[in-house]
């Protein structure tokens, strides 16, 4: 046995209207339009390569946590991005606030509205 891919990551959110707004406005990602009907409200979005992200609208039971200022010393998830310098701009115009890397590398992290961290490095 051995494990080949991540298939999809799976995000807890507390409000499914305004969660849309971030992953399709701010990040323009696209949903799946084939989520089954599951007994939760949620969004699938397809990220390429058989990838995806879940949104799920479910209690979250780490809601009184406290969570570092800067996400890479948090639980995260990696995506790729095409265009780093134009992901800054999208984030800027909707005030979205994020940290670079602390390791130096070309990598920047910010929270979605549900303090979910998001990790976004450049890719070719």
């Amino acid at each position: 046995m051995s494990v080949t891919a991540l298939l999809h990551a799976g995000l807890l959110v507390s409000d499914l209207a305004r969660a849309r707004v971030f992953y399709e406005s701010v990040l323009q990602l696209t949903r799946d339009p084939n989520r089954p009907d599951l007994p939760y409200p949620g969004e699938w979005y397809d990220l390429g390569n058989g990838q995806q992200l879940h949104l799920m609208r479910l209690d979250n039971p780490d809601a009184a946590s406290v969570r570092p200022e800067h996400g890479g010393r948090d639980r995260h998830i990696a995506l790729g991005v095409r265009n780093m310098e134009a992901l800054k701009s999208r984030l800027d115009a909707a005030g979205v606030k994020y940290t670079a890397s602390k390791s130096g590398r070309a990598a920047l992290f910010c929270r979605d509205p549900d303090a979910n961290t998001l990790e976004f490095v450049e890719v070719s």
